[in-house]
Parts: C-alpha cells; sequence; structure tokens
C-alpha cells in the first residue's frame, strides 16, 4: 500500500462514489432493503482520495465512515444528493445498490400479522444511473451491476442501456459472492465492449484497478 499512497495520478480531480444500499418502508418498523455492506464504495472513495481526488461520497445506511460523507436512506434521496453533486464531478462511480423496486404504498400503522396471504404490490424507482448516462455532459460515468448469472451478456446490456464508460460486473451468488464481504472479483466491461476479469483480491485493491481504468479514460 505504501507504493499506491505515492500515486497521485487523481490530482485536481472531482469525483462523486456511491455506495451501500437503500431503504424502503413498508410501515413504520419493516423496511425492504438488499445486502450491499458498501464496502465497495467506500473502498472506492478512500482510494480516489488517497489519489488526490476532491471526493464526495453518497452513502445509504452503513456502519462505515468516510469524512464528510453524505447519508441518505431511500432511493430518492439517493437520486436528489447524486443530481445535486454530480454536475461538476469528472468522474461518477455508482458502486451504490439502490432498490430497484418500493412499496406503492407505505402503511400508516404497523401491519398486524392476521393473514400469510398479505400482498406487498411495488413500483420501479428511478432508475438513477440511467438519468446520468441520458446527461453526461463528457463525464465518466462508471457503473456495477450485480449478476447471478450471464455475467458478461448483462454487463455490456447494462453498460450500453445507461450510456457508461465502464461497467464492473461482481458475482451476487455462490461463494464467490462480493456481499458481505471484504474480497472481490470482477469484470470490467468498457464501452467498446472489450473486458478485464480481476481474480479475487481485497476490494481496496480492486478500487485502485477500477480507479486505474478511469485515470486511463481522463487521459
Amino acid at each position: 500500500m505504501a507504493i499506491l499512497s505515492r500515486r497521485r495520478d487523481l490530482e485536481g480531480r472531482k469525483i462523486l462514489v456511491t455506495a451501500g444500499p437503500t431503504v424502503e418502508d413498508i410501515d413504520p418498523v419493516r423496511y425492504i432493503s438488499n445486502r450491499s455492506s458498501g464496502k465497495m464504495g467506500y473502498a472506492l472513495a478512500e482510494a480516489a482520495r488517497r489519489r488526490g481526488a476532491q471526493v464526495t461520497l453518497v452513502s445509504g445506511p452503513t456502519e462505515l465512515q468516510f469524512p464528510n460523507a453524505i447519508h441518505v436512506r431511500t432511493t430518492e434521496e439517493m437520486r436528489r444528493a447524486v443530481i445535486d453533486h454530480a454536475a461538476d464531478a469528472d468522474v461518477v462511480i455508482k458502486a451504490a445498490a439502490p432498490l430497484d423496486y418500493r412499496p406503492k404504498s407505505v402503511a400508516a400503522q404497523k401491519i398486524k400479522k392476521k393473514t400469510v396471504d398479505l400482498m406487498l404490490e411495488l413500483e420501479p424507482t428511478v432508475d438513477i444511473l440511467k438519468e446520468l448516462g441520458s446527461s453526461k455532459n463528457g463525464k465518466i460515468l462508471v457503473g456495477f451491476a450485480a449478476e447471478t448469472e450471464n455475467h458478461i451478456q448483462n454487463g455490456l446490456e447494462k453498460l450500453k442501456g445507461k450510456n457508461l464508460d465502464l461497467i464492473v460486473v461482481n458475482p451476487a451468488s455462490g461463494p464467490d459472492s462480493a456481499f458481505d464481504s471484504d474480497m472481490n472479483h470482477a469484470i470490467i466491461i468498457d464501452a467498446s465492449g472489450q473486458t478485464e476479469e480481476i481474480p479475487i483480491v481485497t476490494k481496496h485493491v480492486m478500487a485502485d484497478k477500477i480507479l486505474d481504468r478511469v485515470v486511463q479514460l481522463l487521459k
């Protein structure tokens, strides 16, 4: 890490990173979320700051710490924070895992256990990454995809559909899942469709490998 700490190849760059899950309420005591720990996003924020960048971190609920992080809870709160801070960013790295769906209505009182046939009606949340991709204005946009199958195909579809410069595809199931772990392995895909497979490494090492690719794009 001593060698990495001397790199200042992001000096003067503004980088926006998102991390962690989002939460959507069902009633006053229950909510839906996902397994994202936020560790990858926080590792990226730390590595970018170490390499000289001015970093803004927007984080969903997590126990991790980063100076002056902007803490949000719901997907819409994350969207507003990202849009507010993306305008002057050179790079946006969307490592967060915001929920794709939320309850269509939130009960004002705790839902009592009266029947086993309770139905929870969901509606789509806003697609933050797609919104960013529709108005990039020259910034570098990096997305993540947690996939359980067809990793490269699904990653390419997301990269093209959301106008990304890079996408990092992680396994979301099995013993090598990136969830709840300090380790990660991934396939990085660029806009031309070229792939780079990163074997299992710590998320801090993965963060620098991703930032290496960002530096190449900035040049």
